[in-house]
């Protein structure tokens, strides 16, 4: 097919006023062969036979003497009226380039063939050593690439692997020694001695290390220079972190000037490796948790289900509530939110659904047997038990799973109709499958006729949903230009949402549980990775830990001292809000403002902090741009404006009312205050300048004054003396009734009520 297709190409060259030709024979028949050999004309041949040479007689290795390439004209078949004769010449030429392109193509296989040998007897026999310790690299990485890694028996064989000399391993383990992660033992000079001595050998994930290395300044000194070389050498070693961190830097220029087709072919050229390994679950999900936004809101936004709720669900799943044998058999399935990725516990929980007749159930064990897992063995014809009961019950994943075995054949013979059909009813129902299916279709024009536009629209579809190989798609098609007008920038991010949907992503998963643990140099070194490959929530997150300042300096620190990390995590956030993380454009406004790793600049704090506000409706930033104009920092005092902002930070969020009403009320007194000072009471305000200046003494006396006054008032009363008063005659007092005698008889109190 090949060999027809480049015919084709030339024949369709033919057609045109010149062609560039190999052939010795020119137009007239005679011929062009050079008679004077040169090096780099000389081709060595083994004999044969063919039309337009003519080798010397018993001669059975000779030598061929080719000319330049030249401009020739090519016939003018619109002066033949012979309609016979135009479709021989045709004939002719096709004929003569497709022999041409044959014998080109036998060279090639032959100078492959003689590489091929060469390098073989290059090769050297490996020893008992080499090949044990490939034996425990390979071991590794299959603990590594398990459902479940084991990641400390993986740095086990990595290290005794590397100790026994192997390239691959050495990398891996400098790199389990820079992360800090599964072993808290980070050594950076020990990891950039490693990494540059298997640099020189040219591989890749060394060049990958330094790069990171050189980027983030630890260890050695900053050199963005440095870091794009290295960056350039691991990545044409196929590395994709380094094409992951090249498509970034060339997507938001840094360190290298901005350009989108440079980042389009980095990031498609990982996407495609992405996409490539998405199985039918989805993988694992990746959840990304920042940091900032767990702080202020007291772990409530992280998603991460709580200990006791999970407990609590597993005890309703226990006394057979279905919803939540579902619900968590869903999570085992996808991971995620806390729950590692588990098919065998998610087949426990669905299996249990599935006997209580739950559709959901059903379709999800009829995926789980369709795909298969570490420990589940793929069974096509009880995937199709399951996914024919759920489809019965109506439930679309059960209908979609149905069209997926009859597209590929799986279990029932292939019929597209049928998976036609199922593709639709699951749409119709709003499954992602379902839409990503029929796009698939379309696109390809599988069972139905070609329509780009109709592929496009179940895409859209399909992405709107968050399925990873829909954005593909998307990307693939905003890339070309296929049913759309051409569009790069959409196609970049379109790829790098794919990309950073690949399995490394777990990393921000192990970071953030190394900060939960209080490894927070270990959580640092992972979220500076991340932020490399162009990860926005890690960005975000190391500017956090930079931000804190007591975690990363001291004995064991990265840097020398807090000024150091403002000035990283300044440059993180930039990059974080670059992104368009809201958060991180108000920080930005923060350090512009507080001068935090640079100078006091109000006018570039309140760019940053409009920027929040107009595009993400950030409450805090209008609550600042109120403040700033209310102040007149870094803008003309204007109060009616910052009465607009406080306004709008009230409506925007709930949480904003308390202050914004505080400084509304600060805003009425300024407000009165100025009316005052424009009242004809307003001349107090504007005291001659040599008073003014001796305000402090004016006022010093005048509470002295008061407080005199004040004291004079609580003076005690003046007392005067006492007039004499006239004695008046005492008058006879009346005798006093006889009393009893003392010793008479007392009655007691009961004969006294008698």
């Amino acid at each position: 097919m090949r060999t027809i297709w480049i015919a084709q190409a030339i024949f369709l060259l033919n057609l045109g006023s010149f062609v560039w030709t190999a052939d010795p024979q020119g137009p007239d028949g005679t011929t062009t062969r050079s008679t004077q050999p040169s090096e780099s004309n000389l081709r060595k041949h083994s004999g044969g036979d063919s039309d337009d040479t003519e080798d010397a007689p018993g001669n059975q290795d000779t030598l061929h003497i080719y000319s330049p390439i030249k401009l020739v004209k090519a016939p003018d078949l619109s002066q033949e009226k012979d309609p016979q004769k135009v479709s021989e010449m045709l004939s002719d030429i096709l004929e003569k380039h497709t022999k041409w392109i044959e014998k080109m193509e036998e060279e090639i296989k032959e100078i492959d063939s003689e590489n091929k040998e060469s390098a073989s007897e290059t090769a050297k026999e490996p020893t008992p050593e080499e090949l044990k310790a490939q034996s425990l690299y390979e071991e590794a990485l299959s603990v590594l690439n398990r459902t479940h890694p084991l990641r400390s028996i993986a740095y086990g064989l990595i290290e005794e692997a590397a100790n026994a000399g192997h390239a691959k391993a050495r990398a891996q383990y400098a790199w389990f020694r820079l992360l800090g992660n599964p072993m808290l033992n980070m050594n950076m000079t020990l990891v950039h001695e490693i990494f540059s001595e298997l640099a020189t050998e040219g591989l890749p994930e060394a060049h990958m290390g330094l790069g990171l290395m050189y980027a983030t300044g630890i260890g050695v000194n900053v050199s963005q220079a440095k870091a794009l070389v290295h960056y350039t050498m691991a990545a044409l070693g196929d590395n994709t972190w380094a094409q992951m961190a090249l498509g970034y830097r060339y997507w938001a220029g840094v360190s290298v000037a901005s350009s989108c087709e440079k980042a389009l072919d980095f990031y498609r050229r990982v996407a495609t490796k992405v996409a490539s390994e998405v199985t039918f679950s989805g993988g694992a999900a990746t959840h990304r948790i920042r940091l900032l936004d767990e702080v202020e809101n007291s772990g409530m936004s992280s998603g991460i289900l709580d200990n006791d709720l999970i407990e609590y669900y597993q005890l309703l799943a226990d006394k057979g509530d279905v919803q939540a044998q579902v619900g968590l058999g869903q999570l085992h399935y996808q991971g995620g939110r806390g729950i590692p990725l588990d098919h065998y516990k998610a087949l426990q929980y669905f299996s249990q659904g599935a006997l209580a007749g739950n559709a959901i159930a059903m379709a999800y064990l009829g995926k789980i047997y369709l795909e298969g897992s570490d420990n589940i063995k793929a069974d096509n014809v009880t995937a199709l038990k399951y996914f024919k009961k759920a489809a019965e019950l109506g439930n679309p994943v059960g209908q979609s799973g149905l069209g997926i075995m009859y597209l590929q054949g799986k279990g029932v013979p292939k019929d597209t109709a049928k998976a036609l059909s199922y593709f639709t009813q699951a749409a119709d129902q709003g499954w992602v499958d379902g839409h990503l299916q029929l796009g698939n279709m379309y696109y390809s024009g599988i069972g139905v006729k070609r329509d780009f536009k109709m592929a496009y629209k179940y895409f859209n579809l399909a992405s709107q949903s968050g399925h990873v190989l829909a954005y593909y798609n998307l990307g693939q098609m905003h890339a070309i230009g296929l049913g759309m007008i051409r569009s790069c920038p959409t196609a970049v991010e379109l790829f790098k949402n794919v990309a950073e949907r690949g399995k490394w992503g777990e990393i921000l998963m192990l970071a953030h549980q190394d900060y939960r643990d209080h490894k927070y140099l270990a959580a640092f070194m992972q979220y500076a990775l991340m932020s490399e490959l162009g990860y926005e929530v890690a960005q975000s997150n190391a500017a956090f830990l930079l931000d804190k300042g007591e975690l990363l300096t001291g004995l064991f620190g990265l840097f020398e001292d807090h000024s150091e990390e403002l000035v990283r995590a300044l440059q993180y956030w930039g990059r974080a809000a670059a992104q368009g993380y809201s958060a991180a454009q108000v920080k930005l406004g923060d350090y512009h403002y507080y001068g935090l790793g640079t100078t006091v600049d109000y006018e570039t704090a309140a760019a940053y902090y409009r920027m929040a506000s107009d595009q993400q409706h950030n409450a805090q930033a209008m609550f600042n741009l109120g403040y700033m104009h209310e102040q007149g920092l870094g803008m003309k005092r204007d109060w009616h404006l910052a009465k607009r902002c406080y306004d709008l930070a009230a409506e925007t969020s709930n949480d904003a009312k308390v202050p914004v009403a505080l400084a509304l009320i600060k805003l009425q007194i300024l407000f009165k205050w100025e009316s005052l000072k424009n009242s004809p009471l307003g001349i107090i305000f504007h005291l001659d300048e040599n008073i003014a200046s001796n305000w402090d003494l004016y006022l010093i006396t005048i509470l002295t004054l008061i407080l005199g006054f004040t004291i004079w008032l609580m003076r005690p009363p003046h007392q005067q003396p006492a007039e004499p008063r006239p004695q008046q005659p005492q008058q006879a007092q009346p005798a006093p009734p006889p009393q009893p005698e003392d010793n008479a008889r007392r009655l007691p109190p009961e004969e006294q009520v008698q």
